[in-house]
């Protein structure tokens, strides 16, 4: 298994258990946000990678969506 994974494994069964120190919390926020990260670049490799092939067998690659969220 991952060592991220499993480092944020360990810190969520302390913090289960109600042993996690202030320094803990921290290393664990930015496990769990590092984690994201990854797991949203391998998504973008994806969905970069990924061609839809129609019905009358012409292929076509996914275009990138623009965000319309409001901040």
């Amino acid at each position: 298994m991952d060592p991220l994974v499993e480092r944020i494994n360990e810190l969520y069964k302390k913090q289960k258990a109600g042993t996690l120190t202030d320094e803990e919390k921290n290393e664990q926020a930015k496990l769990r946000r590092e984690y994201v990260e990854r797991v949203k670049g391998n998504l973008t490799q994806t969905l970069e990678n990924t061609v839809v092939v129609n019905e009358d067998g012409t292929k076509r690659k996914l275009k990138k969506k623009t965000s319309r969220r409001v901040h």
